[in-house]
């Protein structure tokens, strides 16, 4: 049996959601060990000048405990 936990991972980036996931994973998994997978709780956007700035998410990551 296993027992596994959540985190919430807030990440952004100035391309687009899904670079911003990616990022957030990536972060995750420098820290995490274990991760088995993540789904995104809200996504959101940051506008500049009529622009969008910055594409945000959290991320609720699951990783399994040793």
């Amino acid at each position: 049996m296993s027992v596994a936990r959540i985190t919430e991972v807030s990440a952004s980036s100035s391309k687009s959601f899904e670079k911003a996931v990616r990022n957030g994973i990536k972060r995750a998994t420098e820290t995490l060990s274990n991760v088995t997978g993540a789904w995104v709780e809200s996504q959101k956007v940051t506008v500049k000048d009529g622009k969008i700035d910055q594409y945000r998410v959290i991320i609720k990551v699951t990783f399994v405990l040793k």
